[in-house]
């Protein structure tokens, strides 16, 4: 084996990590959460645009509002989690880049002028920082349970603005009793790699 990073850590990162469906009523603090951000903001993004937006929904009132978003099967995982994080691509997030850029803070204007351009370039490297912000989640031994299942327009129009596309809805916690569906296959090495 090649890898340096410890078994165990490989373990609880990829290969014992699944999506859970269940969590025990155990709190995330906002400690583990800023734990969390701290590790995962130093995964690279093309020109260190960092548009990844993440709104904590705490409250119960916010949560009920956010579960009627929801698709009818995700509902009741989305109500019973200790903690779910909306997470979206800011838009605008080139109004940064002079300052996460500083090598070229020209850039902001010289590729990031046109709105369309933004968008594409937002949802891409939020979708990259969402990936990683799971494996942050593992890192911090609490499981997560990312769904795309919701009411897209719904869900920006109550809790964000025309300038974020939400991207996903991520459930956080311990794992509960029966919180994993059976690991699915995975295609093999040579189905994805290609050398030329």
């Amino acid at each position: 084996m090649s890898l340096v990073l410890d078994p165990a850590a490989q373990d609880l990162l990829f290969r014992e990590a699944r999506t859970a469906n269940t969590f025990t009523d155990e709190p995330v603090t906002d400690e583990q959460v800023q734990a969390i951000y701290d590790l995962v903001k130093y995964g690279p993004t093309a020109f260190n645009q960092t548009p990844l937006r993440i709104t904590l929904v705490r409250s119960p009132e916010a949560r009920e509002r956010l579960v009627r978003h929801m698709a009818e099967g995700n509902q009741p995982k989305t109500a019973a989690a200790p903690l779910v994080a909306i997470l979206s691509a800011d838009n605008e997030f080139h109004e940064e880049l002079p300052h996460l850029f500083p090598a070229m803070p020209q850039v902001k204007d010289l590729f990031f002028a046109e709105r369309p351009v933004r968008e594409n370039a937002a949802t891409l490297n939020a979708a990259l920082q969402a990936a990683y912000f799971i494996v942050g989640v593992r890192a911090a031994g609490l499981a997560a349970g990312p769904m795309t299942g919701f009411d897209f327009e719904g869900v920006r129009k109550e809790f964000l603005d025309d300038d974020h596309t939400p991207l996903m809805v991520v459930n956080i916690g311990r794992p509960g009793p029966d919180a994993w569906y059976p690991r699915s296959p995975r295609l093999e090495f040579d189905q994805v790699v290609t050398t030329v």
